[in-house]
């Protein structure tokens, strides 16, 4: 299916975590089918293979493979417990890169920043307070550009920063933020001064 070729083209470069011999179903279409599921409501690994099973002959067809049945959700949970988040927010940074220039305006993009406590992350048994995650959302596409986990022990404004500088420069970009970083320092990023 020509509409997903790009996705599955970037897909494809996340490293396998499985042995050569492991390897029945593709981890291009098995990463994509998990990411079909998820936005059609799956929230678990048995939902995951719940929706191959359902739509597997629509995914023969679709995409020209050949499974006979669905991988089992111990399967598909050894799959996506072994990926590296690195690489698969890189992969997803490049998507959405792609996404926002094809969709995008010149010039006009409008990034917001936000913060959001991730629901369920606290462990009062581990003692370890909730996640915290920081987004670049592209407003004027709806797209989640980026994110970053905010460290435990600090605040969104290094998280902001670092966000900023990862995403590169965003010429003609108006970035929104929250007023905590309408502070003195903080408000402008910090660069090194060129050495002579």
């Amino acid at each position: 299916m020509t509409t997903f070729a790009p996705l599955l083209e970037l897909l494809d470069q996340i490293p396998d975590p499985r042995r050569g011999q492991g390897q029945i179903y593709k981890l291009p279409y098995v990463l994509l089918f998990a990411i079909l599921a998820i936005v059609t409501g799956g929230n678990s690994y048995r939902s995951i293979v719940t929706f191959i099973d359902v739509n597997r002959d629509k995914l023969n067809d679709a995409f020209g493979l050949k499974w006979r049945r669905a991988p089992a959700h111990t399967a598909v949970r050894y799959i996506l417990q072994g990926l590296d988040p690195v690489n698969v927010e890189a992969v997803f940074r490049q998507h959405a890169a792609r996404l926002q220039q094809a969709c995008g305006k010149p010039g006009q993009s409008r990034i917001a920043l936000d913060g959001k406590t991730l629901r369920g992350s606290f462990d009062h048994f581990a003692d370890r307070a909730a996640a915290q995650v920081l987004s670049a959302f592209a407003t004027d596409t709806s797209l989640v550009l980026a994110h970053v986990d905010i460290a435990e022990k600090s605040n969104e404004i290094p998280a902001a920063q670092a966000l900023l500088a990862e995403l590169g420069a965003l010429p003609g970009a108006i970035v929104t933020l929250d007023a905590i970083h309408c502070q003195k320092k903080p408000s402008r990023l910090q660069r090194k001064p060129k050495s002579v």
